[in-house]
């Protein structure tokens, strides 16, 4: 189990990386791209059983899905790994 400091930095995170797909690569303005990243990592109360869920797949992967859906990697094999550019928000 994570403490709740430590979630709260992986939500963070998450929502920075999802966000920052979203406008570079989803066309989103950074208000749209950061309300989107929100909306997909809503914060989960620390009791919830699958708060963490969500930080199975990294921000790319869910932020590509949401862009050019599940078939993502395959039909744009370009993308199925994050770029240099996203790696460097870590």
């Amino acid at each position: 189990m994570v403490s709740e400091a430590e979630y709260l930095e992986y939500l963070r995170a998450e929502r920075r990386g999802f966000a920052w797909v979203m406008q570079y690569h989803g066309g989103l303005t950074p208000a749209e791209a950061h309300r989107a990243a929100a909306e997909h990592y809503p914060y989960e109360a620390e009791d919830d059983p699958y708060r963490t869920l969500v930080f199975h797949d990294e921000a790319w992967h869910w932020a590509m899905q949401a862009i050019h859906g599940e078939r993502y990697a395959s039909e744009h094999p370009e993308l199925a790994h994050p770029s240099p550019a996203y790696q460097a928000l870590t």
